[in-house]
């Protein structure tokens, strides 16, 4: 696999460094080729200006510090996404690479009869870590809008024989060490699941 592992917390010694490295060194460690995109450190701007905004519609227009991204979603034929939960969404750093690479050219294409078509369809796999302070069933009264954004939303733009793995850390407000030793044997099993990945 060819996998581009998005990573979207600021501290290194969270849960999620914790679940991220745990997910990618088992990838890097079956024979997968890993690229990890760290967007705190390098320290991605999240907003969408008004000159891309301007001229979203632009297949040919994307701004210089995005060049890389693209290029990356280009290559890869599996997704990993690694975030927490702040206000019911996933952090302002990782909403903003979607508003400014879900865009036509880049991960869909606007055909002349108005239409769009996806243009991800050579991504295969999704895997979402991504962790909670609330309990599922708070979220799921809300709607849990970050398992929307994964298992709906995103899957338009991908294949549509990609496999979505969805895999939550919930009650985090107070952790036990049980629970986080748990949450990091459940990121072991799915990711070097040959049944599941594959």
């Amino acid at each position: 696999m060819q996998v581009l592992a998005i990573f979207a917390h600021p501290l290194d010694d969270s849960l999620c460094k914790r679940l991220f490295d745990e997910a990618t060194n088992r990838l890097s460690s079956e024979g997968h080729s890993v690229t990890i995109i760290d967007l705190y450190k390098d320290g991605f701007n999240p907003v969408l200006s008004k000159d891309e905004r301007e001229q979203y519609f632009d297949d040919e227009f994307i701004p210089e510090e995005l060049k890389h991204y693209q290029s990356e979603l280009m290559k890869a034929d599996t997704l990993l996404f690694c975030f927490p939960t702040w206000c019911l969404g996933p952090p302002a750093i990782l909403k903003g690479f979607f508003d400014r690479l879900m865009k036509p050219g880049v991960s869909f294409i606007v055909l002349p009869s108005g239409d769009l078509a996806p243009n991800l369809t050579h991504i295969e796999r999704v895997i979402a870590l991504v962790t909670y302070g609330r309990a599922r069933p708070i979220l799921f009264w809300f709607g849990d809008p970050p398992r929307k954004m994964m298992t709906r939303y995103l899957k338009w733009f991908v294949s549509k024989t990609a496999k979505i793995h969805y895999l939550p850390v919930y009650n985090l407000h107070k952790p036990s060490e049980l629970k986080i030793k748990k949450a990091i044997e459940k990121v072991r099993k799915a990711v070097s699941s040959k049944t599941r990945l594959s």
